[in-house]
């Protein structure tokens, strides 16, 4: 049984914040006396003392000071509770679940979730990072309520999002990089080409030259640059997940004759707007607003 209220915790903690009895009286609204009765309550509930007085100042015991921390942790998670609650009667989510395609620009996707967080401190997030198909599959299945993918949905609402730059790179001690003049095709063959393996379960699709006698498939994009920069082949990357690589001269664009750069369309899907909640709709409007300001720029 709970022998010690939250109002109780709640006299105590600002006995100690405003230095005093008297001072907490002043600032909470209690009387002296009513303050000084709960306090006593909890010592006598509890069997610790909470306080000496050393002239005229109050100070916390060193048991005081160990039950301060606890009342603090006490107090504060029932005022997040009171805010969780209070933003479900409103009608906002708990969790919102999103799947991204790997290749779409992460200063983007980082700057929306900050935003999003700093409106929604509650909301719990799950961010699913997918290859190809993978983004599609989970929206299909109704495993996430907001999807980025180069491949459309089966039901709900799509909108293009933005397009993402590819570029054929190897690292800057590549023997590609050797050969003289522009490449052909089939100067890549006998090279190993580095593939991101589609997310997909069901649907698993191919993207980019795939004509390599030598072929690695990873599951990551990280991988895959990883592995391109420290010269175990070659791969088409996004631009904007490199572009430090690039600046730097680790990685070097290919210079093929056809096929160097290419670009793949990025899809924006959601359920029906007027059954999403708030988060999610502030979601999709801060992405939305991003993407076009990282475009201006670029």
């Amino acid at each position: 049984m709970i022998r010690v209220s939250l109002e109780q915790w709640r006299m105590f903690r600002a006995v100690v914040e405003y230095g005093g009895f008297n001072q907490a009286s002043q600032h909470i609204y209690k009387s002296q006396s009513s303050i000084h009765n709960a306090v006593s309550k909890i010592e006598v509930s509890l069997g610790v003392k909470l306080f000496y007085v050393e002239g005229r100042k109050t100070h916390l015991t060193q048991d005081g000071k160990l039950m301060l921390r606890r009342a603090n942790y006490l107090l504060d998670e029932a005022e997040k509770i009171e805010t969780v609650g209070q933003s479900l009667g409103k009608g906002v989510e708990s969790q919102l679940n999103i799947a991204i395609d790997e290749v779409f620009p992460q200063k983007v996707l980082y700057q929306t979730l900050e935003t999003v967080s700093v409106d929604f401190p509650f909301l719990q997030i799950e961010l699913i990072e997918t290859v190809l198909s993978g983004s599609t599959e989970l929206f299909d299945q109704l495993e996430v309520d907001i999807a980025v993918s180069a491949f459309p949905v089966k039901e709900g609402v799509i909108e293009p999002l933005c397009d993402v730059d590819f570029v054929a790179v190897a690292s800057a001690s590549h023997p590609l990089h050797k050969i003289s003049g522009v490449l052909e095709l089939e100067d890549l063959k006998g090279h190993r080409q580095i593939v991101i393996r589609d997310s997909s379960i069901k649907a698993r699709r191919d993207s980019g030259w795939l004509g390599a006698d030598q072929r690695w498939t990873v599951s990551h994009l990280k991988t895959s640059i990883d592995m391109i920069s420290n010269g175990l082949g070659y791969a088409w990357l996004p631009v904007s997940s490199i572009q430090t690589e690039l600046d730097s001269g680790q990685l070097k664009a290919l210079n093929l004759i056809t096929q160097s750069g290419k670009r793949a369309r990025l899809f924006l899907a959601y359920k029906d707007r007027d059954s999403l909640g708030p988060a999610a709709q502030k979601f999709l409007t801060e992405l939305r607003a991003n993407v076009e300001s990282f475009y201006k720029r670029e």
